[in-house]
């Protein structure tokens, strides 16, 4: 487990921000299937008739519920909350907890409709492993990279206390409070609105903190309780065993014995046998009456990673790193290649005869087991006597005594879909260029959400120098694929650097000059559904530019108004434009924090319209109810204009001028027409020869040309005049380039932009 910014939290930076992030991830368009590796399993057997479940949880930051027929699983629940890796699961009863890379342990009601019920946070780092009592569903183990295990009694954590609906509502609006810090009822929260994001995470009561089982110093990577919750035993990087009484969080005693990181750990139902699987390739068996290693198994030729034993606990099932599922019966130490996979395998499940097995793929696999009968594996011949010495199994894997699978192929296949493992950001800022785990190349639209072209296998590298544009738009997003699909972030105030002509974006009616701000468009599309819902709601009274006249959303800041372009307040100023459009077949799941509470996520099209600035940041909610951006910089290009060297062209100016980043050369180039007619007016200049096309703001030390300083064509009385081109750097500029694309690629210098012009022609 290699330690990595989470999705919710990735920058190239440790600088903490000092305004929340928003982060949209982009959804394949089959969302009843994982994009990541499946970390782990869990199946919830039925008392009845009716279908067994497979839980599911993935590098993709989601669990999935499987309902399981004889031939056929079909995918009847996605748990969408945790906003990293999924890296544990298991079954308290009809509760899921689920823990993740995100810090936090999550619980659901594992037949509803995917609504997160608690989130519980007292971790530092990743959370890695749960343990739980079968015969006592109120006690949970977690532990993680911190070197902490916590003992949860989900019960006492989650006690009603007496407390008024109004203060519930000031303490926590999102519901997601960390132990120890103050707390709502449950009934309270769900007074508010069962459904609602806000209120769907109930916090942990008032004054509770689970109890710690101090005594690792590193990191933890694998837990299990006995049945009835009177015995916990933890391992990790520090190679020894601890076992503990999870009661109390006392230590028992400590069993030594693996050279590498324990990666797996068993218990029998009794409590008094343990099965732990290390990184140092070998299986032990511990007595822990008499505190000691009675049996070591040499099966595998690397790191052991996931065990999981028949209900007797007379055999062990086995996998890991070496891509290979093994039987071994403990007494007799004989053991069986099942099967081999393409992919390490993480962590397994047993269902009657039938074993799941869950990979870095993100395909899960059920393979005949012979749980309840595991001798007639054996039967089938090509068996082998386990070694006590790691070194005996790899040394037959060299000399080619490497044993023949029993299965070729397993009995059931939840297929996935290929994880993104590349991507480029183009030069325009709006699409990226991906590769997935099949080789796959695909162009994406991030202002909308989909794919655009699905190249196929072909040449990442070659399409890329294919899609290559000279064009120069800041970075106002950054990206990763640590989820297995495409996670934007928007930081502010830097998302709001980039904008684009309307026309571009073909935009209908729109005029030459109408300029669009990327982000704040995207925000809108991210936001429209919860915007939709939230004038829905009685008592909304939204004016109609969208603003908040009162009460508590009135809390969004007050900023000055700083959008520009706007010509519409009325009702139009919400419209979505299409270029901003995100699909409701398959929608982005957003992932973000307000002023209280911790970071969550949810579907767009999921949201409630009851959300506020104690779920959104803030400046989300400025920007898409009242239009506003903050202050940005570097939204000009300072540049000289002169006439080329030997050029009897007329000087129009000494002085530096100044104009938007986007602005293109065609329209210098009319600048330049109107300044040599002497027989045209000019629509901005002044008798003294300097020349301000007001942005606003009061006199400027030098020329500002504004959009509307140029006329978009040529006049009649034009066309009997000079034509001009532009160089730079003695290079002809096309009319269509913008000044940032000129300066990044054709001046390359941090000095101010110097152009020239000259006569080519005279009609």
């Amino acid at each position: 487990m290699h330690r990595v910014g989470s999705a919710g939290n990735t920058s190239n930076s440790t600088r903490p921000r000092k305004e929340k992030r928003i982060t949209y991830v982009l959804n394949d368009s089959d969302n009843t299937k994982h994009c990541a590796g499946v970390n782990c399993l869990a199946v919830l057997k039925s008392p009845s008739d009716s279908c067994d479940y497979l839980f599911t949880g993935s590098r993709d930051g989601t669990l999935k519920r499987w309902s399981l027929g004889e031939d056929e699983a079909s995918c009847s629940g996605t748990f969408e909350s945790h906003i990293d890796w999924v890296n544990d699961v298991v079954l308290a009863g009809n509760t899921l907890v689920s823990c993740s890379s995100d810090t936090t342990l999550k619980t659901w009601n594992c037949l509803s409709g995917g609504t997160c019920t608690r989130t519980l946070r007292q971790h530092s780092d990743y959370v890695i492993c749960l343990a739980a009592a079968e015969k006592n569903s109120n006690i949970i183990a977690s532990g993680g990279l911190g070197g902490e295990v916590f003992i949860w009694d989900i019960e006492a954590a989650f006690s009603p206390i007496a407390k008024s609906a109004d203060l519930v509502e000031d303490e926590s609006s999102n519901g997601i409070i960390s132990s120890g810090n103050s707390g709502m009822p449950i009934t309270s929260l769900r007074s508010i609105n069962s459904n609602n994001i806000v209120s769907a995470q109930s916090s942990i009561s008032h004054g509770y903190s689970p109890i710690a089982a101090k005594g690792h110093k590193e990191s933890v990577y694998a837990l299990a309780m006995s049945d009835n919750g009177s015995l916990l035993v933890s391992g990790g990087t520090e190679k020894v065993i601890r076992v503990w009484d999870p009661r109390t969080g006392s230590k028992n005693m400590k069993l030594r014995g693996h050279t590498d990181n324990i990666r797996a750990l068993l218990l029998d139902s009794t409590g008094r046998y343990c099965l732990s699987g290390s990184s140092d390739s070998m299986i032990r068996l511990w007595d822990l009456g008499q505190q000691r290693c009675v049996h070591s198994y040499a099966v595998h030729t690397d790191s052991v990673w996931a065990l999981a034993s028949t209900p007797t606990f007379s055999h062990v099932y086995s996998g890991g790193r070496d891509l290979s599922l093994y039987l071994t019966d403990l007494s007799t130490r004989e053991s069986i290649l099942l099967c081999t996979k393409e992919h390490p395998i993480l962590q397994m499940a047993l269902q009657d005869d039938s074993i799941w097995v869950a990979t870095t793929d993100s395909s899960v696999h059920r393979w005949p087991a012979e749980g309840r009968n595991p001798q007639k594996a054996f039967q089938k011949g090509g068996s082998f006597l386990a070694g006590n010495l790691s070194f005996t199994r790899a040394r037959a894997c060299l000399e080619g005594s490497t044993p023949v699978p029993v299965y070729r192929e397993p009995s059931l296949t939840i297929p996935g879909i290929p994880g993104i493992v590349q991507h480029e950001i183009l030069n325009n800022r709006r699409q990226v260029l991906t590769k997935d785990t099949d080789g796959s190349v695909k162009l994406w639209e991030i202002t909308k959400g989909v794919v655009v072209q699905d190249y196929g296998q072909v040449s990442f590298e070659e399409k890329k120098e294919e899609l290559f544009e000279t064009v120069s738009i800041p970075a106002w997003f950054t990206m990763d694929t640590r989820l297995g699909s495409l996670s934007v972030h928007l930081d502010t105030p830097q998302c709001f650097s980039a904008e684009m002509y309307a026309v571009d974006l073909h935009v209908s009616g729109a005029s030459e000059d109408q300029k669009i701000n990327l982000a704040q468009e995207t925000l809108r599309g991210l936001l429209a559904h919860w915007l939709a819902k939230r004038r829905q709601r009685p008592g909304s009274h939204a004016s109609a530019n969208g603003d908040v006249p009162s009460g508590k959303d009135a809390s969004v800041r007050n900023l000055p108004h700083t959008r520009l372009d706007v010509d519409d307040v009325g009702e139009n100023h919400n419209l979505v434009l299409p270029a901003f459009e995100f699909s409701t077949v398959s929608p982005p799941s957003i992932i973000t924090e307000g002023s209280q509470g911790g970071p969550w996520r949810k579907k767009i099209t999921d949201l409630e319209g009851t959300e506020d600035e104690k779920d959104i940041p803030w400046w989300c909610l400025d920007c898409v109810l009242n239009g506003r951006m903050p202050p940005r910089e570097n939204t000009k290009c300072s540049f000289y204009l002169h006439p080329c060297e030997g050029s009897n062209a007329q000087v129009l100016t000494q002085g530096k001028l100044s104009a938007p980043r986007i602005l293109r050369i065609h329209k210098v180039v009319n600048y330049v027409m109107d300044k040599l007619v002497p027989d045209k007016p000019l629509d901005s200049g002044s008798t003294d020869g300097t020349f301000g096309l007001g942005l606003g703001g009061g006199p400027m030390p030098f020329s500002s040309i504004d959009d509307g300083s140029f006329h978009s064509g040529l006049k009649s009385w034009q066309k009997r005049k000079p034509s001009i081109e532009i160089l730079c750097n003695n290079q002809v500029l096309s009319p269509e380039m913008s000044l940032a694309t000129v300066r990044a690629y054709i001046w390359k210098k941090p000095e101010d932009l110097v152009l020239n012009y000259r006569v080519v022609q005279t009609r």
